[in-house]
């Protein structure tokens, strides 16, 4: 019985898994939180730039 023990308490493998779930679940988080900040401010320079467009003037003639 003390020898199923032993042999279940050093095992590491399911350690080592657990690990990489929770950094994989820390990456995932990060780059959802980096993708909102990315998105609102992409959106302000999107109306930005469409508005510049817009303004601009187009000449449809060559001039000498």
């Amino acid at each position: 019985m003390f020898k199923v023990i032993r042999k279940v308490r050093d095992e590491e493998e399911g350690a080592v898994t657990v690990d990489w779930v929770v950094l994989t679940a820390a990456v995932v988080g990060l780059g959802a939180a980096a993708l909102g900040f990315i998105r609102s401010s992409t959106g302000d320079l999107t109306t930005k730039i469409a508005n510049y467009v817009g303004s601009a003037e187009v000449k449809t003639t060559f001039s000498e």
